[in-house]
């Protein structure tokens, strides 16, 4: 699966319009954090994606993810 790296390749604005969009986002969201568990098989992305998968719906970890991806290009711990 390289959701990930389809993503990483979009330009700032898609990213941030894909994020924005309620559940758009969300199943973005969902989509390259499984898409890194599965290609580096990390414990730590295996973890991360379980923890926005449970509570991932919230606003604040969209958005804490909406700024980050703004100042570095990717979502925080999906590198």
């Amino acid at each position: 699966m390289t959701f990930d790296t389809w993503f990483n390749k979009q330009d700032t604005l898609i990213k941030v319009i894909l994020l924005i969009l309620p559940l758009v986002g969300w199943v973005v969201e969902c989509l390259v954090r499984l898409s890194v568990a599965l290609r580096t098989k990390s414990v730590v992305h295996i973890v991360v994606f379980v923890v926005f998968l449970v509570i991932g719906w919230g606003w604040f970890l969209g958005l804490l993810d909406l700024i980050y991806m703004i100042v570095t290009g990717h979502l925080f711990l999906a590198e």
